[in-house]
């Protein structure tokens, strides 16, 4: 038997999200930095910079796949094997990593136990695909873990001039079948920008969606019906998402790609 205070609140964490296989544990302060340091971890605690971890409980009935190299910590009966199916599948996400930059070759945790991956400063989101109707598809370096439920495959864009033009590649990892997913955000999840669509429209300036419902349709257009219109406008060219689902959006465009602060353990 193994017993462990992990999850249980203290001076300097607390969990502050749980679904499906997953818990997210926040470090409310860094009490181990060194005293030239401590001023500079003070005001950065003051500004939500701080260490979150994912714990996630393993069952036998349901196993948990993981970004390549984020496990910190094994507790109990847990086997890591691979999500690679055969030959073939090696030599599809081998291609489809170089493409989106996530690693070919991902582990694969099952057995009875917990698992503990590496903290981060970025945020962590937990989403369950049924809110996504089942398909979700996130920008590249996102995904952190998922319940094995949940297949992970390559989605190209429907034009190359529409990922062109509107700056999101022309591959992105998409998510889907039932199962929660664990996400790195360079935001918070309060300070995303959550859009429903039920057969509508959002017209986005810049690529600063981060996460989208694969069933939305993607196109890039100009904001006026005619080119000098655009250009007097100021505006150009958007990002449009059509037809019912949900888009995420960072509130700026720089907040998409920020490197996270160095880890600390």
């Amino acid at each position: 038997m193994i017993r462990t205070n992990l999850l249980e609140a203290s001076e300097a964490k607390k969990v502050i999200a749980e679904k499906g296989v997953f818990s997210v544990v926040e470090y409310e302060r860094d009490l181990s930095v060194e005293p030239e340091m401590a001023e500079i971890a003070y005001y950065a605690s003051l500004m939500d910079v701080r260490k979150r971890q994912v714990v996630s409980r393993i069952r036998e009935d349901r196993g948990v796949i993981v970004q390549k190299g984020r496990m910190q910590l094994m507790m109990g009966d847990l086997n890591a094997t691979t999500d690679i199916s055969g030959v073939g599948d090696f030599m599809k996400k081998l291609v489809g990593s170089k493409v989106t930059g996530e690693s070919a070759v991902k582990p694969l945790y099952t057995g009875d136990g917990t698992l503990v991956l590496e903290p981060t400063f970025r945020y962590i989101l937990l989403e369950d695909l049924a809110d996504w109707g089942g398909n979700l598809v996130i920008e590249d370096g996102m995904f952190l873990a998922c319940e094995d439920s949940v297949d992970l495959h390559i989605s190209a864009r429907s034009t190359v001039s529409s990922a062109v033009l509107g700056g999101e590649g022309l591959f992105n990892t998409r998510l889907s079948g039932e199962g929660v997913v664990a996400l790195e955000s360079p935001v918070p999840r309060s300070e995303l920008i959550e859009i429903r669509l039920e057969e509508d429209v959002v017209k986005i300036d810049g690529n600063m969606a981060i996460a989208w419902t694969d069933d939305l349709s993607f196109t890039v257009e100009r904001t006026t019906p005619t080119l000098v219109g655009s250009m007097a406008a100021g505006e150009g060219l958007v990002n449009v998402y059509r037809g019912t689902g949900t888009v995420l959006v960072a509130p700026v465009q720089n907040n998409r790609g920020t490197p996270s602060p160095s880890n600390k353990k």
